[in-house]
């Protein structure tokens, strides 16, 4: 707003004219305060014609006219003429053509005033649209959201800056990357290629790896032996996978997980392998098991072996090694008739 000041007045003394200056700053003041935006909407309200007015059939001027009296673009007047016009459909201020220039009228509180007001012309694109939106279902008026988004700069030193700005950075983020796979690509490119970000994911993966081991026992009441069954978990080994479940699940967000987790599954680690020795009959059955998961690893390891072209590598030891095979493999077959007691086995 430009106030003209007369010359004269300000070499008055300062008890009768200058009073009368500040207390018109004051008012004018007082109104931006409560009014905020109001205040300029009505001036272009009252002084730029409604479009199809012709000029001759009003004293108001173009949009381009009073931006140049303004010393503005007339884009901004245009914001300020266009807020007006959502308000006077929603009733909430007179209609151009009820105003003339100079005329004043009781104007919404300010808070009122970003819910008309588009700042930037973002905001009729398709990408302003989808921001504005966006905005609403947050419950934030659409220009702030639009103003963020077209200050990048602005927002990244706010995440910099800001552990709780970040914070909302990322959660945004992950809502973000759940439905966009070419962010998701992105985001895993970065990761892989950034030392630090790589060691921390490998570390986070390991703790939910060990929490959702605790966390099966607890739920399904079942586990995995070392080697490879899946059985019963007795009730006190079940109890214990609960009560460790229950103490990570209280953490609280942001809470590092990674030593409660190592503790969890250490413990169940513990107790699983003291469930299979006390257990007769399931520690002959997992040692049955270890065995035949060794034999088939073996035999598969044999079975690559081609010698074709052996003459082209053939060395010495490898002759003495496969010795000490056959001697190792005759020993188990002699164990294993042993224990049989029936020699018809091999």
């Amino acid at each position: 707003m430009t106030l003209v000041i007369d010359p004269s007045e300000t070499s008055a003394p300062a008890t009768s004219p200058l009073s009368d200056l500040v207390a018109r700053d004051a008012r004018e003041f007082g109104v931006y305060a409560r009014t905020g935006g109001w205040a300029f909407a009505l001036m272009v309200a009252r002084s730029v014609r409604p479009g199809g007015q012709a000029a001759g059939e009003t004293p108001k001027v173009s949009a381009k006219e009073f931006a140049q009296l303004a010393g503005c673009s007339p884009e901004r007047v245009m914001r300020h003429y266009r807020a007006w016009d959502r308000a006077a459909d929603d009733g909430l201020v007179p209609h151009f053509e009820a105003l003339r220039p100079g005329q004043e009228t009781d104007l919404p509180d300010a808070d009122v005033w970003l819910s008309y007001y588009v700042s930037r012309n973002s905001a009729t694109s398709e990408r302003g649209t989808a921001i504005a939106e966006a905005a609403a279902a947050e419950g934030i008026r659409p220009t702030k959201a639009l103003e963020v988004a077209e200050n990048p700069t602005a927002l990244r030193a706010a995440i910099l800056a800001d552990p709780s700005t970040a914070r909302a950075a990322r959660a945004a983020l992950l809502d973000r990357v759940r439905e966009d796979p070419e962010l998701q690509a992105e985001l895993a490119r970065d990761v892989v290629r950034t030392d630090d970000l790589k060691k921390a994911v490998a570390t986070e993966s390991r703790a939910a790896d060990r929490i959702g081991y605790v966390r099966q026992i607890a739920e399904s009441g079942q586990i995995r032996t070392p080697a490879g069954q899946t059985v019963e978990a007795p009730a006190e080994l079940r109890e214990e996978a609960e009560r460790h479940l229950s103490l990570i699940d209280e953490l609280e967000d942001g809470e590092d997980t990674g030593e409660w987790a190592t503790e969890a599954y250490g413990t169940m680690k513990s107790l699983v392998a003291e469930a299979v020795e006390a257990d007769p009959e399931l520690r002959v059955q997992e040692r049955r098991t270890k065995f035949y998961s060794s034999l088939q690893k073996a035999t598969r390891a044999f079975e690559e072996l081609t010698f074709d072209d052996a003459q082209d590598y053939y060395e010495d030891d490898m002759v003495q090694r496969l010795e000490e095979l056959q001697q190792a493999i005759g020993s188990c077959l002699a164990a294993l008739r042993g224990a049989g007691g029936n020699p018809s086995h091999g």
